[in-house]
């Protein structure tokens, strides 16, 4: 799809019985931000579709970020919430080199356990990373986005455990991080935008948010 990809801003409906099985299930999340992308994307219309997206909450609200090449609001659940709609190409276009942001990101950090000699052949368990561990493998990725991390900012999100034979019985830890940064390498950061960082992403991993930071 060549679509200019786009970001909706939803800001959820406590009192819909949609969202609170959503926000109680993450598979039924993925499902519903599912039906939001075109049908008939094949065997991987997440991927196809450049879906990502993240749920943001305060004590008082909860908001969730889709992020796609097309996507159309009117599909979601009646009384599922309120959404604002914008394009992604102002950002992009506003990338340089030097340029001072603030970001978030929810991340599933996690590395895959390297095996012994006698288990040669096998494919080693993915293992979820914390604390300063997490904290490094967030500043390498960010590296590799074109990203120069300034200040970051961990805070844990309650883990998710996705239903259905396709899930493995796999246990995603989220860790969201809020800071500052200098771009580095606009292309880079272009791609880690549209394509996400890290596991997860069908679970609401991975979704990079930019903004200009403010200057002094």
């Amino acid at each position: 799809m060549n679509d200019e990809p786009v970001i909706a801003r939803i800001h959820l409906n406590p009192h819909s019985r949609d969202v609170q099985r959503d926000l109680r299930d993450a598979t039924e999340m993925h499902r519903t931000v599912m039906r939001m992308v075109p049908d008939g994307l094949g065997d991987s219309p997440r991927s196809q579709a450049g879906l990502l997206y993240r749920l943001d909450e305060t004590d008082t609200t909860s908001t969730l970020l889709v992020q796609a090449n097309r996507l159309d609001p009117t599909r979601l659940p009646t009384g599922y919430g309120q959404a604002e709609i914008k394009s992604l190409a102002p950002m992009f276009t506003a990338l340089r080199k030097g340029l001072a942001v603030r970001y978030r990101i929810v991340l599933n950090a996690a590395k895959r356990e390297r095996l012994t000699l006698e288990a040669k052949g096998k494919r080693g368990r993915i293992v979820p990373l914390s604390g300063a561990d997490a904290d490094q493998w967030w500043l390498r990725r960010a590296a590799d986005a074109g990203l120069q991390i300034h200040v970051l900012t961990p805070t844990n999100t309650p883990p998710i455990r996705p239903r259905g034979r396709d899930s493995g019985g796999m246990r995603h830890s989220l860790i969201r991080y809020d800071g500052t940064a200098a771009v580095t390498d606009p292309d880079a950061l272009h791609e880690a935008v549209l394509t996400g960082i890290g596991r997860g992403k069908p679970y609401g991993a991975g979704l990079l948010s930019l903004a200009p930071a403010p200057t002094a």
